[in-house]
């Protein structure tokens, strides 16, 4: 077994969402995931970011986004998190078409996307301290890490 880690910090900017999805998926391709293994994973890192920029920062483009991924055999971990405001409660904030900001015409269906495509989904958030999710995913078609 072998464990493999990433580290991202990046500004709170929307163009920086694009970014993410991108550095994220090229990690994992070293484990040969299935295409739609790969979507899956990009539109949930697409999903948390865009969370953290929006909600979690509410646009101060000076806040810092933090990613963190780790790879051991076949799972797939990925953690984002943010230090902005925080989600007052969380599990209001999971259900379906819930939205913090419907003037921004937000879906509300962030963490059911990330429910969906992921193996497990954790949030952590206290109010003016941040947000932190942790996504878990097992590859289906994974390959042995090179030495």
């Amino acid at each position: 077994m072998r464990r493999n880690e990433m580290h991202l910090q990046f500004s709170s900017l929307s163009s920086n969402e694009s970014f993410a999805r991108v550095a994220v998926a090229s990690f994992i391709t070293q484990l040969d995931p299935t295409m739609d293994e790969l979507t899956e994973v990009k539109t949930v890192v697409s999903e948390a970011v865009t969370n953290a920029i929006i909600h979690g920062y509410e646009g101060n483009p000076e806040g810092m986004v933090h990613i963190d991924s780790v790879i051991e055999d076949d799972k797939f971990e990925l953690e984002i998190r943010d230090f902005g405001v925080g989600i007052e409660d969380v599990e209001e904030a999971k259900q379906p078409l819930f939205t913090s900001k419907p003037e921004l015409e937000r879906s509300g269906m962030g963490f059911t996307i990330m429910e969906n495509f992921m193996d497990e989904v954790h949030v952590e958030s206290n109010r003016g301290e941040g947000t932190t999710v942790r996504l878990v995913k097992h590859l289906t078609k994974s390959q042995t890490l090179c030495k």
